[in-house]
């Protein structure tokens, strides 16, 4: 990353390398925190991408499709890419996942890239926080 780049959020560094470990419980509680903050609906969307493969690691079907179907809508107004992270890719690898449970294959599980060239520029999550107010 160049030094004009502005740096990905720590939580979003954490969830992606957490992810990529395939610990999704984990990385799924990295975010929390930061999507109770900020109210984030993307943040939603890749804790709801984590459950779903929480929920694959455990070879629930029902417990898959309900969770990929919830990241979806949260995610797709995000697409093609959003805050460093291949949008359109993660939601196509997040479906195999789904008909991998769905058909008892093996199950590959997405891989998350934080690339500059996928950032907007404009994200919300990316701003640091307001202080709070005195007396809010």
């Amino acid at each position: 990353m160049g030094v004009s780049e502005p740096a990905f959020p720590q939580a979003l560094v954490e969830f992606v390398a957490r992810f990529n470990a395939g610990a999704f419980w984990e990385s799924h509680e990295v975010l929390e925190g930061p999507w109770r903050e900020r109210r984030s609906p993307f943040y939603h969307g890749l804790i709801l991408c984590a459950s779903a493969c929480v929920h694959a690691q455990r070879g629930n079907r029902h417990g898959v499709r309900a969770q990929l179907a919830k990241a979806e809508r949260r995610l797709r107004g995000f697409r093609p890419a959003y805050l460093g992270i291949d949008v359109d890719g993660l939601l196509a690898a997040a479906a195999a996942v789904g008909d991998a449970v769905e058909s008892g294959r093996p199950v590959a599980f997405p891989h998350l890239e934080l690339r500059p060239v996928h950032r907007r520029g404009d994200e919300p999550e990316a701003a640091p926080l307001e202080p709070p107010q005195a007396g809010a």
